[in-house]
């Protein structure tokens, strides 16, 4: 998944990056409002994190922007802000949710996966297609025919990009775009080299090739 960290703090900001990077979360930072606009204009999120006190255009200015632009992005608002105004504009005006700093990153986490459950409808942490089963806390995998194995944070990554999306395929750019932040070198052949990681664990009926288009995991029932 691909988070637009919008935090101007540079301490704050970078132990974040670094806890969501550890998560398996591909992570754009930036520290200014305007820039955070212009990154959501070129670059699809799957979740932003936005604080509110920063320079160029206040936060909640920028989720008014967001909402008003009709980008049903989920967002948490992260902020030192304490006021209950602050909390009632941010939650009315379109954010998911309001945590206030300081807060423990495992409670940052917690909340990214509770929101990201609701809006895909998923009450449990876990997301499966009735081939394979997919741990969001634990990074384990489980098949019929395998129980709860550990995956690397690329390989979570990736499989979680597809479940996401049983039954649609994405390409190779897709899939370097959910596994990549802004930064990052993409490694040669590195989504096959995943995939093929991937199928020697949990089985190579779990990811399906479709040629010259990319890769999908089952629908299922």
């Amino acid at each position: 998944m691909r988070i637009l960290l919008v935090e101007d703090d540079l301490m704050i900001g970078d132990a974040i990056q670094a806890v969501l990077n550890d998560a398996s979360y591909a992570t754009d930072w930036v520290k200014h409002g305007i820039t955070a606009l212009a990154a959501l204009d070129t670059q699809s999120y799957d979740l932003v994190l936005l604080d509110l006190g920063l320079p160029g255009k206040d936060g909640l200015d920028v989720l008014d922007v967001i909402r008003a632009r009709n980008n049903p992005v989920p967002l948490i608002i992260i902020t030192a802000r304490d006021e209950l105004d602050d909390r009632l504009r941010g939650l009315d005006g379109g954010a998911d949710d309001f945590l206030l700093k300081p807060f423990p990153m495992a409670e940052l986490l917690a909340r990214m996966r509770a929101v990201l459950r609701r809006r895909g409808g998923n009450a449990q942490s876990v997301l499966d297609n009735g081939e394979v089963s997919l741990n969001l806390v634990s990074k384990q995998a489980t098949t019929a025919e395998t129980t709860d194995v550990q995956l690397s944070s690329r390989e979570f990554a990736l499989l979680q990009a597809l479940l996401i999306r049983p039954g649609s395929i994405l390409s190779r750019s897709e899939l370097e775009d959910r596994i990549y932040g802004w930064g990052n070198e993409v490694e040669s052949n590195a989504v096959e080299f995943l995939i093929h990681a991937l199928r020697r664990k949990l089985g190579n009926h779990v990811i399906k090739n479709i040629r010259g288009m990319g890769w999908m995991v089952s629908k299922g029932a």
